[in-house]
Parts: structure tokens; C-alpha cells; sequence
């Protein structure tokens, strides 16, 4: 009753949109710019190049579609007991769904038709066709994982060494992903496996970087003697929640109120336009925060709920 439940909820199909964008997105970069290129970054898409290369080379023809699913099923058991059912569930969607994806984009555009006189690289260079698909990838992944999602497979192994060895989360896909990239020996060249494996560490930092800038919120401090109007105005109008403290000037010895907050960037501009707008004498300072845990996330209509 309820998963029934939940399946009626707007943060449901909001989720479920966002996990099918994401993988339509990672599903173009792996066929477009991975997979002629046979460009190995540490990813189970890279995993499944190889495996595919080898049976193929063996007379099996098998497409590197379906090595995907394959692989991915197996992780799919190992999400489930090692990480949690939220993440799991999200990921058997997001991981079943890759391999369709990438037979969809070959029918809406072969991957033929963009490569001339026998080349192996859509952009014409591989340094260009990595750089392509680590942005398209690192973004698709930072958004999946700001839901609890993944696009499954390395993300499966990266969320283990995080859940369980506590390394930032680019840090855990650059540790996973080495380990796979280095089956890249099996197929390709040692140029190629050195060029997958600046790919796999390039894609920890995006992956980083996308995370903070995604997760980032102001830490705002304000001090102010018409602190009730500050206070009730973030309260009522932005419904986020505040701390106030009492302080005493080092200078002047006069005691005042602060009013500590955790506001996005809009709702920081908000505040701003509400002080000068009123004409509000303060003093204020503000600092990025890239990490916010708890009661914070929860619906905005609550009205203290970053406590």
C-alpha cells in the first residue's frame, strides 16, 4: 500500500522524469562518442566493450547493449543488499533502461551515418570524443545521484565505496573506475587504456563539480536590530528556517540579535531585495555551502525545516 502511495505523489513523476532524462542523455554519450571509439573510461559501458569485443572476437555475436543489461542485473542485487531499497529500485529503472536507450538512439541516428571514410571517431579525434562523453556522463550522473539514483553500473560500485569507505563521491567513482578501465588491456592498445584512464579520472572531478554546484546553498549571517522583520520575513515569505544569537559589538559593546539561515541563491537574492528595498540597516556576510544534510530537503512548506 505504500509503494501504491507513492506512485501518486508529484515527487514520484518528477523523480521519474528526471531518471529518464538523464539516462536518454548518458545513453547518447556512450553511443555516440564510447562505444565506436572503443574508448574504455572506467565505466561498466567500457566493461561491456571489452566483454563484447572478446565474445565477438570469438565468433558471438552479442551487442554491447545487451553485455550492459547483463552486467547491470547482477550489480542491480548487489545495490539492493549493500546500499538500500530507495537507491535500488531507482537504479534497476535507470540501469534496464540504458541498453533500449542506446538501440533507440541507433534508430533515430545511426551511429553510421556520422562516421565517413572508415573513421572510428564521430568528432573526428578521440581526445574530443572523450571529452564529449565524460561532460555528457559526469552531468547525467551528478543528477542522478542528487535524487538517490544512479546510472547504474560503475555508479553501483562508486556508491558502495562511499557508503562504505566515505570517500567523496568523485573519489569513489575514480577508485571503481580504474579498476575497470584497466580490462581496457585485454582489446586496446596502451595509448588507448592511458587516454581511459585521463578520462576516468576527469570524469571524478566533474562529477564533483557538478555535485557541489547542484548542492550548493548560502549560509547567511545577519545582524541586524530589526531582526524581527528579517526573521519573520524568511519565515513567512521563504519558509526556510533561521537561528537567531545573541552577539555584542567587540567595538562598540552594544548587544544585538543574528539571524543564521541556509537559503539557495534565489531566496538569498530574495532576502537581499527585501533588506534594501525596506531600507534595513545591516550587516551581513554570506558563504557557500556545498553539503546539506537532514530536515533541510524536505517540502518548503513546512516552516522551520532546516532544523
Amino acid at each position: 500500500m505504500k509503494s501504491l502511495k507513492a506512485l501518486g505523489t508529484w515527487k514520484f513523476w518528477y523523480e521519474f522524469l528526471i531518471m529518464t532524462l538523464g539516462m536518454f542523455v548518458a545513453a547518447a554519450g556512450v553511443h555516440y562518442f564510447l562505444v565506436p571509439s572503443k574508448l574504455v573510461v572506467g565505466s561498466i559501458s567500457g566493461l561491456s566493450i571489452v566483454i563484447g569485443t572478446l565474445l565477438q572476437s570469438a565468433g558471438l555475436a552479442v551487442k554491447v547493449s545487451t553485455v550492459i543489461v547483463v552486467i547491470n542485473a547482477i550489480l542491480l542485487v548487489l545495490s539492493f543488499l549493500l546500499i538500500g531499497k530507495e537507491f535500488g529500485i531507482k537504479t534497476v529503472y535507470t540501469a534496464l533502461i540504458l541498453g533500449p536507450m542506446m538501440d533507440l538512439w541507433e534508430k533515430i541516428c545511426p551511429v553510421s551515418s556520422l562516421l565517413a571514410d572508415g573513421r572510428t571517431s564521430v568528432m573526428g579525434d578521440l581526445w574530443f570524443d572523450l571529452l564529449a562523453f565524460v561532460l555528457i556522463l559526469s552531468a547525467s550522473q551528478a543528477i542522478l545521484f542528487r535524487i538517490n539514483a544512479s546510472t547504474g553500473g560503475l555508479d553501483i560500485l562508486a556508491k558502495i565505496v562511499n557508503k562504505y569507505f566515505h570517500f567523496d563521491m568523485g573519489v569513489s567513482v575514480t577508485i571503481a573506475g580504474v579498476i575497470i578501465c584497466c580490462t581496457a588491456f585485454a582489446i586496446n592498445p596502451f595509448q588507448l587504456v592511458i587516454i581511459g584512464l585521463m578520462g576516468t579520472w576527469l570524469n571524478g572531478l566533474i562529477v564533483d563539480h557538478f555535485t557541489a554546484g547542484l548542492n550548493n546553498r548560502k549560509r547567511v549571517c545577519i545582524i541586524s536590530r530589526d531582526y524581527e522583520r528579517i526573521r519573520k520575513y524568511i519565515v513567512e515569505e521563504i519558509n526556510r528556517g533561521c537561528s537567531l544569537y545573541e552577539v555584542t559589538g567587540g567595538y562598540s559593546g552594544e548587544k544585538s540579535m543574528e539571524v543564521q539561515s541556509l537559503l539557495t541563491k534565489d531566496e538569498f537574492a530574495s532576502v537581499m531585495a527585501y533588506i534594501r528595498n525596506n531600507e534595513i540597516n545591516a550587516f551581513i556576510t554570506a558563504g557557500n555551502v556545498s553539503e546539506v544534510y537532514g530536515l533541510w530537503k524536505q517540502n518548503k512548506r513546512h516552516k522551520i525545516n532546516d532544523r
